[in-house]
């Protein structure tokens, strides 16, 4: 089968907001609490790092424990990594996540400023310059064979789908609004000539949008 380019459990706002603009090392999102934002997949029985046995079940659950299933790499912007702008500083700074990040692939981080990978347990980050297609290029040669996600933030999925590169979507809307912030769309429709739109609205009050070529 040939490899994928997937967006996945990437949440947003009724009004289409994935994250504030200001982020800082203290908010990371800016303005929008991720912990409400995703609020379904943080009570969910098996998010990874958080399993409750208590939590729920159903597609929400299903969609927490796919998350990982057949992901060979993932690509991320330079602000997903960390708060920092401009050149590298030798500051120590190893990603938001620890010593053991969540991804367990390697990670093409998009930046301006090339430097040389890092390893953080097994999740080893390359950080690279260059079009979304030449970074893509780069992470289908990571991933064996396997799946790729564009994990975000919501600046470096619209590079992707302005670009024409993202093959399936799942959104999960909130039913929250922000009024302002980065927007991923003004509603799924937007890309309703480039995908098939299936909505499916979980008992957490989140509408689960899945959009596939």
């Amino acid at each position: 089968m040939a490899q994928r380019v997937r967006v996945q459990n990437f949440g947003v706002s009724r009004d289409g907001i994935g994250a504030g603009a200001e982020q800082t090392l203290e908010r990371p999102f800016g303005h929008v609490d991720p912990m409400q934002l995703m609020a379904w997949a943080f009570t969910t029985a098996s998010f990874p790092g958080m399993e409750n046995p208590e939590g729920s079940r159903g597609i929400e659950d299903y969609l927490t424990r796919d998350f990982a299933h057949g992901i060979g790499a993932e690509i991320m912007g330079r602000h997903k990594f960390g708060p920092q702008r401009g050149a590298w500083t030798d500051d120590g700074w190893r990603g938001w996540w620890g010593e053991e990040p969540p991804f367990h692939t390697p990670v093409v981080v998009l930046t301006h400023h090339e430097r040389e990978p890092l390893q953080v347990g097994e999740t080893t980050f390359h950080f690279v310059s260059g079009t979304p297609e030449e970074a893509l290029a780069l992470a289908r040669e990571l991933a064996g064979g396997l799946d790729v996600r564009i994990g975000g933030g919501v600046s470096t999925v619209r590079q992707f789908l302005d670009a024409d590169l993202i093959d399936d979507m799942h959104v999960a809307i909130a039913p929250l609004e922000y009024g302002e912030g980065l927007k991923l769309w003004d509603s799924p429709e937007d890309l309703a000539g480039r995908f098939t739109i299936e909505k499916v609205t979980a008992p957490s009050g989140v509408e689960h949008c899945f959009l596939w070529r």
